[in-house]
């Protein structure tokens, strides 16, 4: 099994120290021929999802991607990676738009409005750090979509068939829980 991260921007290091300790193999995207390597799962990360999107589709590499994930290759996608896998975007843009969730994107307002918690995911025994940066939230769940977990009454994480999206950054904190459930998917 090998694990392609989206590594044009964002928190790509963090999610493969992650698989490093999993003992996961994985590779960087980066460009077109990185999609040329067998993968079994990808990681779309945190950063800034206008620029991703725009990078995505200079780089050639946004066609390849959506019809992998359309045909069942799981995808993680992590804060700006969620929102790129979203069908409504308020304010903005639907990327990938393969996820029946709506985001709001910058939900918690600038970098001040950033915090640390714990909290209950559904699949997953125990409480789980979860890590807010600038973050999306989740407005909304429809279709074949699930939440599998809310914060002060907001859906921070969904999933929807191969699909994983949590409004967080579980590639931060030491609990890799998130990076194994995705795993099993």
């Amino acid at each position: 099994m090998a694990v392609g991260i989206l590594a044009l921007q964002g928190a790509f290091a963090e999610h493969a120290a992650v698989l490093d300790k999993l003992g996961v193999p994985h590779f960087e995207i980066r460009q077109k021929r990185d999609l040329d390597q067998p993968m079994n799962g990808l990681i779309i990360p945190g950063g800034e999802s206008t620029v991703m999107n725009k990078l995505l589709r200079e780089l050639d590499l946004y066609d390849t991607l959506r019809e992998r994930i359309q045909s069942g290759l799981p995808v993680f996608g992590t804060c700006a990676g969620l929102i790129l896998l979203a069908k409504q975007i308020d304010g903005g843009i639907p990327c990938f738009s393969v996820m029946d969730i709506r985001v709001k994107r910058n939900a918690y307002g600038r970098q001040l409005g950033s915090f640390r918690t714990k909290g209950q995911v559904a699949g997953i025994d125990g409480e789980v750090p979860l890590t807010f940066i600038r973050a999306p939230r989740i407005v909304e769940v429809h279709g074949d979509a699930k939440a599998l977990a809310e914060v002060d009454g907001r859906i921070v994480a969904a999933r929807q068939g191969n699909q994983l999206g949590v409004t967080f950054h579980p590639e931060l904190d030491d609990d890799a829980c998130l990076h194994e459930l995705f795993l099993q998917m």
